[in-house]
């Protein structure tokens, strides 16, 4: 019987994150699995935590939204830790990608019951050093709504992603990309590139339908310059794909990416923005086991 230990961050997405948990907990018990469960006081915390518990060869759950799956599961790619998720936060876009249940019975069944599964990371350079993300990275005028969304402390889910939009959308100036694709330059001018090793972000918008998690490739999504009014229903489409079916919208795939810009575009991955370009992203195949 499997032997889990699961992180959680009080002090983000709190007692969502101890109620989703708890669900999902007595589950586990009951059919007999260890749990042992830790509070972290920040993201590196709940990274050293995991590590520890990898160790000791236990099964990590990462109790949260995007960002605690990626700190977590960025740190475990490569270590042979299976990582397991117990979605609770604001967008859970990797829960959605792996196909995850929403009811904690059927969650309980696949960390009880599901073999593991190899899935793509993505290994991320910039000035502020090397880390590894799980869903993509994204550049532009979306990172910037990211930030006002995790911001807002109102809203949650998809009306806080699509209020960011809005406020990022009325003050965006286009800028001017050079993106490369294992080796090969693409200058672009718009409104963001993404590197998408998932096919959501934003809280479920379909960013890259194509995109699988195990293909060892990225899916580059570029939204060239448009009018307001035009962009406005790109986003709408982002519901469904539709989208990509716009001639304002190009999509190369590739295994090594770098994005630049001719100004200081800010650029996020797995839901947290704290940078600004240059980057560089490249997919690591099979590099992290998951129960899904």
């Amino acid at each position: 019987m499997r032997q889990f230990t699961a992180i959680v961050n009080p002090t983000a997405g709190g007692s969502t994150g101890v109620a989703a948990l708890l669900r999902v907990a007595r589950l586990l018990r009951e059919a007999g699995a260890g749990l042992e469960t830790e509070y972290s006081r920040s993201l590196a915390h709940a990274q050293e935590l995991a590590r520890e518990a990898g160790g000791r060869g236990r099964t990590v759950l990462a109790v949260g939204g995007d960002g605690i799956a990626g700190g977590i599961g960025g740190t475990l790619s490569g270590t042979g830790t299976v990582l397991g998720l117990i979605p609770a936060g604001r967008g859970n876009d990797f829960a959605r990608a792996l196909g995850l249940p929403t009811d904690p019975e059927g969650l309980a069944k696949v960390l009880l019951e599901h073999e593991p599964s190899p899935v793509d990371t993505i290994e991320v350079e910039s000035a502020q050093g090397r880390a590894v993300a799980l869903g993509s990275v994204y550049a532009g005028v979306d990172a910037l709504a990211n930030r006002h969304a995790n911001h807002t402390k109102v809203l949650r889910g998809s009306a806080s992603y699509y209020l960011g939009g809005l406020r990022a959308v009325t003050t965006w100036r286009p800028a001017a990309y050079r993106v490369t694709v294992d080796g090969e330059e693409h200058t672009h001018r718009g409104y963001t590139v993404v590197a998408a090793n998932s096919a959501y972000y934003g809280s479920g918008r379909l960013i890259a339908p194509d995109a699988r998690l195990d293909d060892g490739l990225l899916d580059v999504v570029m939204i060239r310059h448009a009018p307001r009014h035009l962009f406005f229903t790109l986003m709408n489409e982002l519901k469904t794909g539709a989208h990509v079916h716009r001639p304002e919208v190009r999509i190369l795939r590739g295994r090594e990416i770098r994005i630049e810009a001719d100004r200081p575009v800010p650029y996020g991955t797995d839901g947290e923005v704290d940078a600004v370009l240059p980057v560089a992203a490249r997919v690591l195949p099979g590099a992290l086991s998951v129960l899904r």
